[in-house]
């Protein structure tokens, strides 16, 4: 497990400083725990074969670990069963709003992202692979993992779950207008922003739902 202290801030390294616009990232680790909290898809990027691979999956946080879960014979799965686990690099990026500037080259959008470096390793203990997948389902949808059959021992066998500490983190966060050129400020263009928001439809019963069994209040609160 990580050992960052709570109320504590990750610590930078070299991966983790960008490059550009430094002023951005941030290593606040409540800042941090909210940019995840907020969503349920992640990237997962690894080496395979020597070239690199990024897959979309879901992911859960619990404390100072994310769980990922897959098809346990799939190859990053099985890579990360090893002694020596797999290297990966996790991102979690939510869009924020459009950002349109006079000059094509000012255009950009505001965001909150996270990026997580580590090695994963696969989980292997009953409880916490329980605990990881209960975690999963309920970090799409709050409170479902609670009204659904619980995987069997054949679901269980098809499905790995691997780990990867929060150590090596950073957030990077863009907010506010377009940053225009003072000489641009008097073309006719319009420049601004146009938010971008997360939001839920109403609920669609399954063809084979049994007539009468109303939509949970943990959906209708969506």
């Amino acid at each position: 497990m990580s050992t960052t202290a709570p109320g504590s801030a990750y610590t930078p390294t070299e991966r983790t400083v960008p490059t550009r616009h430094r002023k951005r990232a941030a290593y606040d680790r409540e800042l941090v725990h909210a940019i995840l909290d907020d969503g349920c898809v992640c990237h997962l990027g690894f080496v395979r074969d020597g070239a690199p691979v990024v897959l979309p999956t879901l992911y859960a946080r619990v404390g100072e670990r994310l769980y990922v879960h897959g098809s346990a014979g799939s190859r990053p799965l099985r890579a990360a069963g090893g002694d020596e686990g797999l290297p990966v690099c996790l991102t979690v990026t939510h869009l924020d709003g459009l950002v349109l500037a006079r000059s094509a080259f000012h255009h950009s959008v505001n965001y909150r992202s996270v990026v997580v470096h580590g090695t994963a390793h696969r989980v292997t203990d009953p409880a916490e692979r329980a605990t990881a997948l209960d975690a999963i389902v309920d970090q799409a949808v709050p409170g479902r993992s609670a009204d659904a059959r619980p995987a069997d021992d054949r679901e269980s066998a098809a499905t790995a779950v691997i780990a990867l500490d929060l150590e090596e983190v950073s957030a990077k966060i863009r907010t506010g207008g377009p940053n225009d050129e003072p000489e641009d400020l008097e073309l006719p263009h319009w420049s601004g922003v146009v938010p971008v928001r997360r939001t839920y439809g109403v609920p669609v019963p399954a063809d084979d739902l049994a007539p009468g069994v109303p939509v949970p209040d943990y959906l209708a609160a969506l």
